[in-house]
Formats: C-alpha cells, structure tokens, sequence
C-alpha cells in the first residue's frame, strides 16, 4: 500500500544555472512517492480507485503508448489493490520492459491500431459489452478526478513565486494551477509535444483560470530528443544526483533553464518545479548498450 502520510521533499537545485539573475530554483520530488506508481501518477490514480471501488467496479481499462508510465501505474496500482487491468497500446505489438512489467503486474495488452486508438470511447465500449465490470481510465489518466488529485501537490507549498511541471495531456498542470491560484502562486507548464495549442485550453477549462504553457521546448516532439538534452540530463544528474527522463522532466528542467538565462522570470523570484517521476521509461535510453 503507499503511504499517504509521506510528502515528499522539497531541495532547492543548487547549480549556478540556476541560481542567476536574482532567482532560486527547488524541485518537488513526487518522483519518491512509490518505484511504479510514482510522482503525478498515484495523484491522478488516487481518486480514480477510490471512485472504481465505490461503484464495485473490478476491472480497470485504460490506454496509452509503448512506453506508457501510465499503464505501468496503473498495472501495478491494480496489483495492489484488487483490481484487474487491461490496457490498450497504440500501434504494432512490440515487447519492452515497460510493457513486459504491465504484464509481470498482471495487465492485458491490446494492441490497437493508430486509427481506430483515436476513437478510445467505442474502443473501451465495446470492450465493455463482454466485460461488464469495467472501469473506463483515459490515456495518461486525465480527467476531472485526477486533476483534483494533482492539486494536492501543492498542498503544503507555500511562499513560491512560480511552479512548473511537464505538460503531456495537461491534468497535472491543471490541478496544480487551479490549487497554486488560490496560494498567489503563478503555475505554468513546459509542454513535451508539438502542436500542443488545444492542451492550452483544456487546461484552462479544467483549471477554470487562464494557464500559461510553454510550446518551444519539445525538442522536435513528443519522446524526441537530441544530443544537447541528454548533455544537459547527465550534467544535471552528475551535479544533484537526481535524475530526469528524456520524456518529461529533462525537458521541463531544460526549458526552466532556458527561461531563466532568458530573464523570463523576474527578480527575486522563488521557482518550484514539479519531478513527476515516470523514471523507468529512462531505460530505454540504454538498450543500444545491452
């Protein structure tokens, strides 16, 4: 079971970068909530179980990629607590270690063309028709409920100017956003895939108060990389001992980066950024070397 109880630290990153320009730069780490279900997972999970427990529902359906934090989550969120899980993946049937721990955890995988994964809902429906005890998760999680799980992260955050967090279906910065208004706190997002303008207003409706989201730092999309963000990701860990993923958080701490030698952030400011987890799909960066 995780443990509620734990909140998870704040440091502040003491590396020149970014600590210039008059501001302060510390990291949430969401990332040493739990090995599988971690950082803005469990948030988005927590009320989306205890919602499928309430209405005796056993059986959890949801989807995502090849290299989907979200289902290894949920794979073994299920384990954990009674719950069988099926997943669909967009795309051809591959094997990764991703994938091979969703199963390892117990989860079906449906592999389901790029098509017919656009449209989710007639996908989980007629799923549904044979498994009546199903349970309908959105890919990455998002959703009302798991927004008002993420603003639990700023729960006990107080006297910061900014927060950032990674942005990919945009329910983390949502919650947090709509959490960190009522704090005075300016939370914007560093989005990780182009074309991203349409998650711009999503947010916006789930937050219900306008949300800045940064656009330019995907690094050519979405899992995208190049050599200077792994460059600045080894710097990063060699220098705090924490690490980022290629995916999401090397990136956010990429583009805060760029912001601050930008001077984008005023003087004197206290910035909080977000390490939602998600660390294992990091893995992935090394299988050339096997």
């Amino acid at each position: 079971m995780l443990n509620n109880a734990f909140e998870p630290p704040i440091q502040q990153i003491l590396l020149p970068e970014f600590n210039q320009n008059g501001v302060a730069v510390f990291i949430k780490r969401e990332d040493l909530f739990h090995p599988f279900i971690s950082g803005n997972k469990w948030r988005k999970l927590k009320y989306v179980l205890h919602d499928a427990k309430l209405k005796n529902k056993t059986h959890l359906v949801s989807f995502g990629g090849a290299y989907s934090n979200h289902l290894l989550a949920l794979a073994n969120a299920g384990a954990s607590f009674g719950f069988k899980t099926t997943g669909f993946v967009r795309g051809e049937e591959v094997n990764n270690h991703m994938l091979g721990l969703c199963k390892t955890f117990g989860m079906q995988l449906i592999f389901t063309n790029r098509s017919d994964y656009q449209n989710k809902k007639i996908l989980y429906n007629d799923f549904a028709l044979e498994n009546p005890d199903t349970y309908f998760i959105d890919e990455g999680g998002k959703g009302e409920l798991a927004a008002k799980g993420c603003e639990e992260i700023l729960a006990d955050v107080t006297d910061f100017t900014y927060v950032l967090c990674a942005v990919g279906t945009g329910t983390t910065l949502a919650g947090i956003a709509k959490f960190a208004h009522k704090k005075n706190i300016i939370a914007e997002g560093i989005c990780v895939l182009k074309g991203a303008e349409e998650i711009e207003k999503e947010v916006q409706a789930l937050a219900g108060i306008s949300v800045k989201i940064h656009t330019q730092f995907h690094c050519g999309g979405y899992a995208k990389t190049t050599p200077e963000l792994y460059h600045f990701m080894d710097y990063f860990s060699e220098k705090t001992g924490i690490l980022l993923d290629q995916v999401y958080t090397g990136k956010l701490m990429w583009g805060v980066k760029q912001l601050i030698d930008e001077t984008y952030f005023k003087p004197g400011s206290k910035i909080l950024v977000i390490h939602t987890g998600g660390l294992l799909g990091l893995l992935s960066r090394y299988k050339s070397l096997q």
